[in-house]
């Protein structure tokens, strides 16, 4: 009787645990991944919007978002995207120095692949 009720009592923990755990059933599909600003005037931000698709089974919930310095900053859609509805991450340089730039975002959240990055580049002129 003892081995059986600690056999039933693994079973349950390990169904709870899987419970809990992220499904893996919510996926991104974006149309880009990376945006390329060409040639962007120093002093001027510039903003790019990346659209993505949930194309899984289950709501994709994004947990967070953050870029690879303090000049880039994202804003993302904040509820839950329903399977085959469009969300978006929305992406701000702060152009103040003149150079090349390559920056990167990374986005935390419940999908079959949890950390997923987009990309910005471009060049900051005079």
């Amino acid at each position: 009787m003892k081995k059986l009720l600690t056999v039933l009592t693994l079973v349950i923990a390990f169904a709870s645990f899987n419970a809990f755990k992220a499904d893996g059933n919510a996926e991104f599909k974006f149309e880009k991944e990376t945006y390329d600003f060409g040639k962007i005037p120093q002093g001027k931000p510039v903003t790019h919007e990346f659209v993505f698709t949930n194309v899984g089974t289950e709501p994709l919930i994004i947990t967070k978002v953050e870029s690879s310095c303090g000049c880039t900053v994202p804003k993302y859609t904040n509820a839950p995207v329903k399977p085959g509805e469009k969300g978006t991450i929305t992406v701000t340089f702060n152009a103040a120095q003149a150079a090349p730039f390559s920056k990167s975002v990374t986005i935390r959240s419940n999908a079959k692949t949890p950390l997923k990055s987009l990309y910005i580049k471009g060049e900051v002129v005079k």
